[in-house]
């Protein structure tokens, strides 16, 4: 008879029960279903084998990363290695996530199950899990869940930081929408600015130039020949600045008022600015796609490399797609409809926008569109996995995607694949240590300004604490003289108070003044010798150290 296991991976840690009555529980589905409901009838039913729990935070969410990704941990391992029975082939693992089956089944040898009877059977585990483990409560396994469920979004979002190609997903959007809402600002300018000088939609077809031509003009009637050198600044041509000055004096055009002129050129600045920003935003994704897919912007263009990113959600999702998928990518619905009414699938989605495809000969388009989905396939696994992405291998892929258009044109032979790829394994191999040895300089350059930086502040803090221990200092000594003076001073109203009782006393108090005299005297000179002294031995120094020198 077959054992059934089932695998239970929680934020605690892995579980693994054996289940009772097999072939009973797979005939008998509705009484799974109710025996799940009450504890003790699925007491029963299930029984506990192993629980693993996890050593540490870090520990569960590598754990988990695994599970997501269908990898077997070593700690998964571990359990099923020593919890299972040795007889392998009498064992039926049940799983909730196929991948995971798969990979049991290919490390382990052992066939697991997916769904049906073993869906129930988690469901009821789920359910009950505090209450069929040893010394689990509701609220720590309710902590733990939080806790891996907090660690885990949070390493999803942290995930690939320096490739931020979210960013990119973002400003390609805004771009579309730019471009429709510039679009539909624009043709609200002509038709309202239209009332007034309908000659100039056909002078001056392009949007953003006709905001700008409408906002200089203003009232049409005072364009004169001054205003013709602003024109042509404007529209860079000066038979099209002469042709809307003489357009603006025989205009069949309405005559308007100030007011609305006034609505007219603010309308028209705000259209303005969102051009001027849309430009300013194409250089940021431009600048975006060269850090983050370097080959595949080289490859296909900033711009469409960009959709081909948004439109899989990621890079990395860009990377795993295959190249008959990237090959139709953005043509989805003519691609079901294709399939629903059996008529030919369409040869190619997003690419399209590409110069290849339209250079191409009628005949030829299909061709070059999966060859060049082929090339988009390769330069976004290279953007995605290698550490330091360069533009080499784009370079290179765009070589050979202009060969293979000259080889459909006059039949030259192309280049192989694997002398083209080394070649750029050559040259980006030297980027990528001239790359490093720049990331090399700017570290030791941090590093020495960090230096300097905390010695300055070391420094700063000193120089207070020396400021501070002056300071203190001086206070004690001005202190100690306030209390001299405070002494000296009852000393002297005593000494003047007391009658003089003979002529001897004074004249021993006034013999030591003379002393002291004579010292102050005598200190400036033994000063003099001993700085000429100092002189002498520096003079000897000096000599020495210059006949030492010769």
């Amino acid at each position: 008879m077959v054992l059934l296991h089932v695998l239970f991976e929680h934020a605690a840690g892995y579980a693994l029960f054996a289940v009772r009555e097999v072939e009973e529980i797979g005939l008998l589905l509705p009484q799974v279903e109710e025996s799940v409901l009450t504890l003790g009838k699925f007491h029963n039913v299930v029984k506990l084998v192993a629980f693993s729990p996890f050593r540490s935070a870090q520990s569960a969410l590598e754990n988990m990363n695994a599970v997501s990704e269908g990898v077997l941990h070593e700690d998964l391992r571990l359990l099923l290695d020593t919890a299972l029975p040795p007889k392998r082939k009498k064992v039926l693992l049940g799983v909730g996530d196929a991948k995971m089956g798969a990979a049991v089944l290919e490390e382990l040898g052992v066939q697991c199950q997916t769904g049906g009877v073993v869906a129930e059977l988690m469901r009821g585990i789920r359910l009950h899990f505090p209450a069929l483990v040893r010394g689990l409560t509701a609220q720590s396994a309710a902590k733990a869940q939080l806790g891996l469920g907090h660690s885990y979004s949070r390493a999803k979002v942290k995930f690939n930081v320096h490739r931020v190609d979210n960013m990119i997903i973002q400003s390609i959007s805004l771009l579309d929408q730019l471009d429709k809402d510039i679009n539909t600002f624009s043709m609200r300018v002509r038709e309202w600015y239209g009332y007034h000088f309908p000659e100039l939609i056909k002078i001056v077809p392009e949007n953003s130039m006709y905001c700008r031509v409408a906002k200089f003009i203003g009232n049409r009637r005072e364009l004169s020949e001054e205003s013709l050198e602003g024109l042509e600044e404007i529209v860079m041509d000066s038979a099209k600045a002469q042709a809307i000055l003489e357009a603006s004096r025989s205009s069949m055009g309405m005559d308007i008022s100030p007011l609305d002129l006034i609505n007219i050129e603010s309308f028209s600045r705000r259209v303005i600015s969102l051009s001027d920003y849309r430009k300013g935003l194409q250089e940021y994704l431009r600048s975006k796609m060269s850090q983050v897919a370097p080959s595949l912007s080289a490859l296909i263009g900033e711009v469409v490399g960009a959709r081909l990113i948004s439109h899989a959600g990621s890079l990395t999702n860009l990377a795993k797609y295959p190249a008959s998928t990237v090959q139709i990518l953005g043509a989805e619905k003519a691609l079901f409809r294709a399939l629903k009414t059996r008529g030919n699938t369409p040869k190619y989605g997003l690419i399209f926008h590409s110069t290849f495809i339209g250079r191409a000969a009628a005949k030829n388009k299909g061709r070059i569109s999966r060859y060049l989905a082929n090339k988009c396939t390769i330069a976004s696994r290279i953007d995605c996995f290698s550490e330091v992405p360069t533009s080499v291998f784009g370079d290179k892929l765009r070589e050979q995607v202009e060969e293979r258009l000259a080889f459909y044109e006059t039949g030259e032979p192309p280049r192989k694949n694997l002398e083209v790829m080394k070649e750029a394994v050559v040259e980006a191999s030297e980027v990528v240590a001239e790359v490093k040895r720049r990331q090399e300089k700017k570290e030791k350059k941090r590093k020495k300004r960090e230096k300097r930086r905390l010695e300055a502040l070391a420094a700063a803090a000193e120089e207070a604490a020396e400021n501070s221990v002056m300071e203190t200092e001086e206070n004690d000594v001005g202190a100690k003289k306030k209390k001299k003076k405070k002494k000296q001073q009852p000393e002297e109203s005593e000494a003047e108070a007391e009658p003089e009782e003979n002529g001897v006393e004074e004249e021993e108090e006034e013999e030591p003044l003379p002393k002291k005299k004579r010292k102050v005297v005598v200190e400036p000179e033994e000063e003099e010798e001993e700085e000429k002294k100092k002189k002498k031995k520096k003079k000897k120094k000096a000599v020495a150290q210059d006949s030492e020198e010769d």
